[in-house]
């Protein structure tokens, strides 16, 4: 994981001894590197880049220093690199600011790039100490602005790592005159152990991105070592790691200070740069704050921007000039709505003339239902929950969707409590940390609970996690309970009318380590929500459209179910080696609805899928074809039965879920990127091999020829739609499930859907798709399964599920009343009744056998009457007709009516079916047969669509 920030970050400067100060001559030049020049433009002055190896108390730093020359004076900024990168990563903007008439020093830290030494996680003694040899050396320049001798003036800027180096610098060394740190941490303890709670994988991702352990301090490594193995932080590990924190140095940082911190960011959240700004503020130095799009876990980083408003920041405080303009006190970044021009997503400052901090002016939210909750942690803490993924959200797609609030976050049922507000009658715009009191009990001692708060769109649809932040909290000596007040992730969120608030209490998460001893928690609301609004702060933003990007949530689920796999194991049942060839076998499968005991999702669901097959999943609303599609993909689990793809079961995590590739509804992109980026920027995230993906074939599939290198944003509608497709296809899955891929097209486009899967499944491979186009299902699926209230009707092929059953069209010259229909249902040759547009869809109970040579003929017709006559004539004259075995056309010429051919099931049917109905007076309007998958199906389900 790269933690590098590719923008400025600025630093400012404390006081401390000077003792560190007086050995300059501890500081050697031991190489001068020849000069590089770049030019800008025309007009800008040449950049003239000197490098050097300066040794600093038996470690080699690597450093370059950038100026445009001549004899002027100027203010000095020390440049620095984020975590695991070097002092390359930040030479544009150290060009740009000499260019703007600074002079520029970048270095390496100790174990990065070129430089020698340990890494010490910004240790006093050693990174802070480097930093201070440094502004030695700046002082000893004839073209850097001295305040007086070996006192330069020099601000410091730096991103993550580079960003806490700035504040402890300023902290330690009271030369340094203005800070601007960015995406930074204030406390270090905090960051990696909040609230008492190990966060497993940033600290994993730490050392990894090091270059391991053994490249750390040894202090550090047994540390790391210590708390890894136990998943709990001890005191000793605390003090480790405040101790090289700017917040051990609070009352010294009393420069001016530009606070940058990222709004997507699990790893140093916006309530480090809260502390850090009541600190400083409090020592009377003044302070701005700005949240970003972007953060650790992705989103826009605001390059630009953020380097114009450091800029500014030095232009004011190191060059003293007053007239500059360094934005407001407060300023946060919204998503407003999308560019006309590019469909890209714009980005629109809000800002107030004070800084709000995390608490201002809360609007109380009532929570509603139960209000006690008992849920588990499982035993090893497994499966866990999903908020952020540390490592996935750096780059490119999944940090514009971490900008846009968008990410992947799951829940596993029984393992959390939930607390839902009613819907908000008004938008309401977040800006701050949400609070709630719980009181908490446990069946152990030591309880970790996980809150956080989730938008939830009307009907229950898009959950959203914002900015994937969710608050860990370790609780001690709940036995006998607790009172708890917790205070959720700080955030900036516009929640809209009809939506409402979901507070999540969840016993795991991924990121963290959680007690592997299994207990039971309950949890007890004491308060409603409390939801700061920052009125002052404001913005002409506008909403963000739903239909911008919707991150395909089933694609996310087998990227989770990837990463998942590579970071524990779950107990399956063993593979059945019979069906390895089989791609889904489904057997006895149930799921109950939540705490129902007798009410099923899904009840007894049975059936097998083969190679090559396109199957249609068809059932009406409630028929469970949701639940099973989602027990397939691993994200709950059945109460009985078994799903078995290729022989392996199916679990969270099973790795057999490789296999299988999906699209549900809704899916989107990035406008401004090609297709192709899209689909390489989506398998990415998977984290599995390029080669593996098998790009080009997908694409071949999907029929997206030269489109494929331009901005989705000129895509029609159909070529989205095959898109998404194809990022299904990616890795090209044995097994593809498809949800409405053909919802919101146009026929053509329709047609080219149809094309796409049967191109995939000619190759052998399965697809599996669930759509309300019965028509379309009819011409695109080779076999059919069909489900009600949660049960298997019928399977097989689409022809036989036709076929099977005649089916009659009654038209109907006027409506008629259920008792009526009920009577119709229990005729002898009835077996089910539905309503239909127009009339009534019979389908014939078993009995009369077409009789050889009476099938259907172009000779044997009953008469549709179109002139208003008495239904009950008319039906009476077709039934005299049909008992004749001929055609008429009753009460005048053949010219008053149109003609149906009869049902195959024989005329000696239709004749007694047609005078029970006159008998029963319905006023039958037209008799013929209904042979559509529409009709089957309905017939099938008994009019329960």
């Amino acid at each position: 994981m790269d933690l590098r920030l590719p923008g400025l970050q600025g630093l400012r400067r404390l006081r401390h001894p000077r003792r560190w100060l007086a050995a300059t001559a501890a500081v050697v030049v031991l190489a001068a590197a020849g000069t590089w020049t770049a030019a800008a433009s025309d007009t800008a002055p040449p950049v003239h880049q000197t490098d050097r190896t300066m040794a600093i108390d038996g470690v080699k730093l690597d450093t370059s220093y950038f100026t445009t020359g001549g004899s002027t004076r100027r203010p000095a900024v020390l440049l620095a690199h984020g975590f695991g990168g070097s002092k390359t990563d930040v030479r544009k903007e150290a060009q740009d600011l000499a260019r703007d008439g600074y002079a520029v020093l970048t270095w390496s830290a100790r174990g990065f790039g070129k430089s020698t030494g340990k890494i010490g996680l910004n240790d006093p003694s050693g990174e802070v100490k480097d930093v201070s040899k440094l502004i030695d050396w700046l002082a000893r320049q004839p073209d850097v602005q001295l305040d007086k001798p070996g006192d330069p003036r020099v601000g410091m800027a730096g991103g993550s790592y580079g960003g806490a180096i700035s504040l402890l610098a300023a902290g330690y060394d009271d030369r340094v005159d203005a800070i601007a740190p960015a995406i930074t941490y204030w406390n270090l303890a905090d960051a990696l152990f909040p609230n008492g709670v190990f966060k497993k994988l940033w600290a994993g991702i730490f050392i990894n991105s090091g270059g391991g352990c053994a490249k750390f301090e040894p202090a550090l490594c047994q540390m790391y070592d210590r708390v890894a193995e136990s998943g709990t932080p001890d005191a000793q590990a605390r003090a480790l790691l405040e101790a090289r924190s700017p917040s051990a140095v609070a009352t010294h940082i009393n420069v001016p200070t530009l606070l940058l911190q990222g709004q997507t960011d699990s790893l140093f959240p916006l309530g480090q740069a809260d502390a850090a700004e009541k600190a400083i503020r409090a020592n009377g130095a003044p302070v701005d704050v700005d949240w970003i799009a972007g953060g650790h876990d992705g989103g826009d980083m605001e390059t630009s921007r953020v380097q114009a408003r450091v800029t500014s920041w030095f232009d004011r405080y190191l060059k003293d000039d007053k007239n500059t303009d360094t934005g407001p006190a407060f300023r946060v970044t919204r998503t407003g709505g999308v560019d006309s021009t590019d469909g890209a997503a714009l980005l629109r400052g809000a800002s107030g003339s004070a800084y709000p901090g995390l608490e201002s002016d809360p609007r109380t939210i009532d929570l509603t239902g139960r209000r006690e909750q008992s849920f588990t942690n499982p035993a090893g803490a497994s499966p866990p929950a999903i908020s952020a993924l540390p490592g996935l959200g750096s780059t490119g797609g999944l940090s514009q969707l971490s900008s846009l609030g968008i990410g992947v976050s799951l829940d596993f049922p029984g393992q959390y409590a939930a607390f839902d507000s009613a819907p908000l009658t008004t938008g309401l715009r977040i800006t701050g940390s949400p609070t709630v009191t719980v009181h908490v009990k446990s069946t152990s001692d030591d309880t970790v609970l996980f809150g956080k708060v989730y938008d939830v769109g009307p009907g229950g649809t898009q959950q959203v996690l914002p900015s994937q932040l969710v608050t860990p909290l370790r609780v001690d000596g709940t036995k006998s309970g607790k009172d708890v007040t917790i205070t959720l992730p700080a955030i900036d969120y516009d929640v809209q009318s009809g939506h409402h608030l979901r507070l999540v209490l969840a016993s795991t998460d991924l990121g963290y380590a959680s007690p592997a001893a299994p207990a039971t928690y309950t949890v007890t609301l004491k308060s409603d929500l409390k939801v700061p609004t920052a009125p002052g702060v404001t913005t002409a933003a506008a909403t963000l459209p739903s239909w911008v990007w919707w991150l395909p949530l089933a694609g996310a689920a087998i990227a989770l179910a990837l990463l998942l796999t590579g970071r524990r194991r779950t107990a399956t049942a063993p593979p059945a080696p019979e069906l390895s060839e089989v791609p889904l076998q489904i057997t006895d499968l149930s799921k109950r609805y939540a705490k129902s005991a007798d009410r099923y999702a899904v009840r007894d669901l049975s059936f097998r899928v083969e190679k090559g097959q396109v199957l249609g999943l068809l059932g009406p609303n409630g028929a469970g074809k949701t639940t099973t599609l989602r027990m397939l993909m691993g994200l709950i689990k059945p109460d009985a039965g078994e799903i078995r793809v290729f022989g392996h079961a199916i679990r969270p995590g099973a790795p057999v879920l490789s296999r299988v590739g999906a699209f549900v509804e809704g899916a989107g992109f990035l406008p401004h990127l090609s297709g192709r980026e899209n689909l390489e920027l989506y398998w990415q995230a998977t984290g599995r091999p390029q080669e593996d993906a098998h790009l080009e074939e997908a694409l071949e599939i999907a029929g997206l020829g030269d489109a494929l290198a331009r901005a989705v944003r000129t895509y029609s509608q159909g070529m989205r739609q095959r898109l998404a497709i194809a990022q299904a296809m990616l890795g090209l899955p044995d097994l593809l499930i498809l949800d409405e891929p053909t919802n919101g097209l146009d026929p053509p486009q329709i047609r080219e859907m149809r094309e796409v899967m049967i191109r995939y499944a000619e190759a052998g491979r399965t697809v599996i798709v669930s759509s309300h186009l019965l028509a379309e299902v009819e011409q695109s699926c080779t076999h059919l399964v069909v489900m009600d209230r949660g049960r298997l009707v019928q399977a097989g092929p689409v022809a036989e599920i036709i076929g099977s059953g005649d089916t009659l069209l009654v038209g109907l010259a006027a409506d008629i009343p259920d008792p009526l229909v009920e009577k119709i249902a229990a005729l002898p040759d009835v077996e089910s009744v539905a309503r239909a547009e127009g009339g009534l869809l019979l389908r014939l109970a078993p009995g009369d056998e077409p009789v050889p040579g009476e099938e259907s003929t172009p000779g044997d017709e009953l008469v549709s009457a179109n002139s208003p006559t008495n239904g009950a004539s008319t039906a009476a004259g077709a039934a005299a007709a049909a008992t004749a075995g001929g055609a008429v056309t009753p009460a005048g010429t053949a010219a008053e009516g149109t003609v149906s051919p009869l049902p195959a099931r024989g005329s000696g049917t239709a004749a007694r079916l047609l005078v029970e109905l006159v008998r029963l007076e319905v006023p039958v309007s037209s008799v013929g047969p209904h042979r559509r998958l529409e009709d089957a199906f309905l017939t099938l389900i008994g009019g329960s669509a």
